[in-house]
């Protein structure tokens, strides 16, 4: 395999602080609770790794799973001491990694890499062509393994022979398969903190800016003083706008999900994050920090939803007319307005924005199916019902707009 950005290291972190944490022996009991450990240890991890939250709980729980070992091990009265774990190794899901026979898509620090397997020019007799290109086998739980002396990683893929009974009921599955809804968020530095694609309009990002400028304008009066007094001042200062933008970005996550469920979505897509502050003007490392802390909330929450949470390019979102597909620059006519220079549809240009974000993973999920059927129907969430990739619209019941799919947004949820 090619070789993608290292994240064993901070897996073993994840699992090694959990241990630490958890292991109270003989002093204390130790924690065997996952839920404990997570709830205590899950941000800090975050910050520390900035691992997915998916790989950052395989961590946490492989520690838990480890030290619950040792508990039982005690109670027989047998000898031994805190799990400690120096394997460069990533165990591998379905959520955390996409399989192909050709290559697997990775979730990394560094956001999805695409990593390509080294098969042999005759792979007949091989492993790799009996289980790896054998469409009677499925990916299972895999692990992805660092070797040291050469530098390499090997992916570990477990497999599983599908039976015929297992595949007529994969068949069938897949034509009564529940729709995949996805729901687009767009993220600003001004105006809405985020927009969805069913028209919410969510947080406020000029309200953070005010309150962050007037806490940068405080602070700065006080390291002036240069006292002992104005520096625990300024700690204790730090400490309030830490809490308090922690408190609105779990309050906009919450209010995505809430957006989310309410129509029935079984993803949500985002902008790729990486790099974003060269992309976007005027994105300082407070807005590239708010929106990394909001999409880990998102996705955070959203595991234990059930939910989705996918990143995807963010070429030409705020160009493209989400109604008739035509994309150039001048489409965006201002910082909120989008009006299209060929059908001269005419909405918020974040709105816009974020039905293009959720076209575009869409198109993944629809490109990614293999089922002889077609797999389950793909559409888009917005405001007055769903819109698939050939352009059909249904409406919700709810609603009373026949076909006005791309209507401009009427829906304002600011602040809380």
């Amino acid at each position: 395999m090619r070789r993608p950005p290292s994240d064993e290291r901070a897996v073993s972190h994840c699992a090694n602080t959990t241990a630490a944490w958890a292991w109270r022996h003989p002093n204390e009991y130790c924690v065997t609770s996952k839920q404990k450990a997570e709830t205590a240890l899950y941000e800090r991890l975050r910050d520390e790794t900035e691992l997915t939250a998916n790989l950052v709980q395989k961590g946490i729980r492989r520690a838990i799973e480890a030290t619950k070992s040792g508990v039982a091990r005690l109670k027989k009265g047998e000898t031994t001491s805190q799990p400690h774990f120096d394997a460069w190794s990533v165990v591998y899901d379905k959520r955390s990694a996409t399989f192909h026979r050709d290559q697997v898509s990775l979730s990394t620090v560094n956001g999805r890499v695409e990593c390509d397997y080294v098969i042999p020019d005759e792979p007949a007799g091989t492993p790799i062509g009996e289980y790896l290109l054998n469409e009677n086998y499925e990916f299972r739980m895999s692990t992805l393994q660092y070797d040291r002396s050469t530098e390499s990683f090997y992916l570990h893929a477990r497999m599983r022979r599908i039976e015929s009974d297992d595949r007529e009921q994969s068949t069938a599955a897949a034509s009564n398969a529940k729709h995949r809804t996805v729901l687009g968020v767009d993220l600003n530095v001004d105006g809405s903190l985020a927009v969805t694609s069913t028209g919410a309009f969510i947080g406020n990002a000029d309200e953070m800016n005010h309150r962050r400028r007037e806490f940068e304008k405080t602070r700065g009066s006080m390291q002036q003083a240069g006292t002992r007094s104005a520096h625990l001042s300024i700690q204790s200062m730090d400490d309030r706008e830490h809490r308090w933008m922690k408190d609105e970005l779990h309050r906009a996550s919450n209010q995505i999900l809430t957006e989310a469920r309410e129509h029935g979505c079984t993803h949500i897509a985002f902008e790729n994050l990486t790099d974003i502050r060269k992309r976007m003007a005027g994105v300082k490392r407070f807005h590239a920090w708010a929106f990394r802390r909001l999409y880990e909330y998102v996705e955070y929450k959203a595991e234990m939803l059930g939910i989705e949470i996918e990143q995807v390019s963010p070429a030409y979102t705020s160009q493209r007319c989400s109604k008739c597909g035509f994309t150039h620059e001048s489409n965006r006519r201002s910082k909120h307005q989008f009006v299209c220079r060929k059908c001269e549809y005419e909405l918020n240009a974040d709105y816009n924005a974020s039905k293009n974000i959720a076209r575009k993973l869409l198109k993944r999920l629809h490109s990614g199916q293999t089922s002889p059927g077609g797999g389950a129907p793909c559409q888009c969430a917005l405001k007055s019902g769903t819109l698939n990739l050939n352009g059909g619209f249904t409406a919700s019941v709810s609603s009373t707009a026949e076909g006005e799919s791309t209507d401009k947004s009427t829906t304002s949820v600011v602040g809380y």
